[in-house]
């Protein structure tokens, strides 16, 4: 899944960005509020992690513009101010969630999950499918009791589609989950994993859609 880190502090967007693509996530990392709403207008993420104090364009003001326009991506603010009037500012105006620094990496990864499973409709992070069970926290596919190592681009595209069932996702949709702005896109890459992720889990778990792309059907 592709996140969008905003965030101007150098070593603490150095952690974070690392950080979550150790726990598996695609980060592109915006400096500033301007280029944030660059960022946000071409690109559909699946999280927003926001600093408030930001130059150029403040995390407040972004976010609301945000919420104007009706994106209703889960955002996970961070901020230095920690009273209670700057935590229920943050959340009236539009935040999901809420972590002052200094924060505890492995606390911001559990909770960017957190979000994305209230955005998915699940209460826990298990998902099960057919005779799979997927584990995104520890990035683990097993059919029936066997576990299956996949790529992290196969599991990429596995967990994308795990998440849309029913909607069919275009090749670019699928390239935008899977490489960040630094990542150079490899050609036919896309029908490589597909058929890969098709040898490992079963010829008949993703469908292609003609002239779309790739969907996993709702059971």
């Amino acid at each position: 899944m592709r996140l969008l880190l905003v965030e101007d502090d150098e070593l603490i967007g150095c952690g974070v960005e690392a950080g979550l693509r150790q726990a598996g996530f695609t980060v592109d990392w915006a400096r500033d509020g301007h280029k944030a709403s660059l960022a946000l207008d071409t690109t559909q993420y699946a999280l927003v992690v926001l600093d408030l104090g930001l130059p150029r364009v403040s995390g407040t003001e972004l976010l609301k513009r945000m919420r104007d326009a009706g994106n209703d991506v889960p955002v996970l603010v961070l901020t230095a101010k920690g009273t209670v009037v700057d935590r229920v500012g943050g959340l009236e105006a539009g935040a999901d969630d809420y972590l002052g620094k200094p924060f505890d990496l492995t606390e911001l990864v559990a909770r960017c999950r957190a979000l994305l499973r209230r955005a998915q409709g699940r209460s826990i992070d298990l998902i099960r499918y057919q005779n799979l069970t997927v584990n995104p926290a520890a990035q683990t596919v097993q059919i029936d009791e066997a576990r299956v190592p996949l790529t992290s681009r196969e599991w990429a595209i596995l967990l994308q589609l795990l998440t849309n069932l029913g909607i069919p996702q275009s090749r670019s949709r699928l390239e935008e989950s899977l490489y960040g702005w630094q990542e150079e896109i490899e050609s036919n890459a896309i029908e490589v994993h597909v058929s890969n992720l098709r040898k490992k889990l079963g010829a008949n778990l993703i469908k292609t859609v003609r002239n779309i792309g790739y969907v996993m059907e709702k059971e």
